[in-house]
């Protein structure tokens, strides 16, 4: 009796181990699993394991760090494709202006020489200069639309539309659905001011040669990036100088940083920058990113600009 129990239980446990290995399930619990370990603090990462949630979407990350690890690299994305749009707004409004030869449209000119620059693909430009000539399509008008976000915080809306019903529509629609309120023209804006800036990442530059870089090439200034008791290494890397600088030295600045070989994030250069930063708890600073991605989820919307610190 007993030989054929050891018997029956060798064989239900290699049954058990077969089911496990070969169950389709198995594959999308463990890719799920390391997902929750990488978006999840480095503290919840044993519970994580130990609970074994699975989590059909991305968890909700509370907290300052945690918020900018787990939104790095959408952020990154989403400028890029948004510069892309930007420019591609641009070249529709430079012809309907002046017209498609950019040998007498020097704002055309100026602009594809911008997109090449900048390595914006081939088929958007193209695919813009083709929009500027149909039939029906306006000419793109630029739009500031200001909002009181969460905590005291303002927000500029940065809008390149040729729809300004729509985008006004669209804008005002989602500040409402989060709970935040359109502010009068005004309102915000005097808290912030146009510069032109060079963003430098942490982690491609040496603190002093950049300031040395930026003092003889004639910058206004160099603003650090900001650093939280909280932060990794990583999230020092990851972070940003912005040097200051006027239209005429721009151009100087930025072959003064390739000639001593310090890389700078390509983009437009034009930025609004608070004068007086504010910080907030983390419950606001929740809910501004979540209204911040939002308007930049509209197709009119070109950036988001806020005085949070």
């Amino acid at each position: 009796m007993s030989t054929t129990a050891r018997a029956l239980g060798a064989l239900v446990h290699r049954v058990s181990l077969s089911s496990l290995t070969s169950h389709p399930l198995t594959l999308p619990r463990i890719g799920l699993l390391e997902r929750i370990s990488r978006s999840t603090p480095f503290h919840d990462v044993g519970r994580a394991h130990r609970v074994r949630r699975i989590w059909t979407s991305q968890p909700v990350c509370m907290g300052r760090r945690s918020c900018k690890i787990a939104g790095r690299k959408d952020a990154q994305n989403l400028k890029k494709m948004k510069r892309n749009s930007k420019i591609g707004k641009e070249i529709v409004a430079a012809i309907k202006k002046g017209g498609p030869n950019p040998s007498s449209n020097t704002n055309l000119a100026t602009i594809l020489e911008k997109a090449r620059e900048l390595d914006i693909p081939k088929e958007i430009v193209e695919r813009n200069i083709k929009k500027a000539s149909e039939k029906g399509q306006e000419t793109y008008i630029e739009k500031f639309y200001e909002v009181y976000g969460f905590g005291g915080v303002g927000m500029v809306v940065e809008v390149l539309t040729d729809k300004i019903t729509r985008s006004v529509a669209a804008v005002r629609g989602v500040v409402k659905d989060c709970g935040a309120k359109l502010a009068d023209p005004g309102s915000i804006m005097f808290k912030f001011r146009r510069a032109r800036v060079v963003n430098v990442k942490a982690a491609d530059a040496d603190k002093d040669q950049l300031l040395i870089v930026a003092l003889d090439s004639g910058a206004e200034d160099v603003i650090e990036p900001t650093i939280y008791d909280d932060d990794s290494e990583e999230d020092r890397q990851e972070s940003y100088y912005k040097i200051i600088t006027s239209a005429e030295d721009y151009p100087v600045i930025l072959s003064k940083l390739r000639d001593e070989g310090i890389a700078f994030e390509q983009d437009n250069g034009f930025e609004l920058l608070p004068l007086n930063p504010i910080e907030v708890d983390d419950e606001a600073m929740e809910l501004n990113k979540e209204l911040m991605s939002k308007l930049l989820e509209l197709d009119d919307v070109d950036a988001v600009y806020s005085d949070q610190k």
